[in-house]
Order: structure tokens, then sequence, then C-alpha cells
């Protein structure tokens, strides 16, 4: 099966008023959007990096195009982030490990 991975590395600025509770929506809101699979996500000081998979690019397309989504990115542009990086890719294979085996 292959899927979309949006991935989203950023560099947030000092102002961060309201930041948290906006990743807070946003990730609740992609969870309700058709064709969303998952989401991982991890920051380390004011570096992050978000993954978000779709079924297809029509998913991600569709998704970028969410109003509160196009608030929260205004908003970033605007304020939280001093530069990001967004990139899209095709993922044609997964492997996963799990040491309790499920």
């Amino acid at each position: 099966m292959t899927y979309i991975a949006v991935i989203f590395t950023t560099q947030r600025s000092a102002d961060l008023d309201g930041y948290a509770e906006m990743a807070g929506r946003m990730d609740e809101l992609a969870r309700q959007q058709p064709g969303f699979i998952g989401v991982d996500s991890v920051s380390d000081g004011d570096r992050g990096i978000t993954i978000s998979y779709w079924v297809d690019e029509a998913a991600s397309l569709a998704w970028r195009q969410v109003a509160e989504h196009l608030l929260a990115q205004r908003l970033g542009r605007e304020r939280w982030y001093d530069s990001y990086d967004l990139r899209v890719a095709t993922v044609t294979r997964e492997h996963a490990f799990r040491r309790d085996g499920s």
C-alpha cells in the first residue's frame, strides 16, 4: 500500500502565545479529515517535526485547504515560526519493529 507523508519541519520563534492550543486543535482536526491515516510529532526546544500520513495526495491537499488549517498556516508565518520546510513524499514501503511484539 502506498500513501502520502507530509513532513513539516519547523524553527519556532520566541512568540509562542497560543501556539500549543492551535497545535492541539490542528491534531484534533486533522484526525477528522477524510483520508487521514496518522501523525507523528516530536520537538526539541525550538525545533520540531510533524509528519502526517494520508491515503493519497488528494486527501493531503484537501487538508491544506481546511479553513481552520489555513488560519493556523497564516498565524504560523506571522508569529510562531522563524522558518519551516514542508516536504511531501510517497511512501512505497514500510517496516516496523516492536519489542513487545504488538
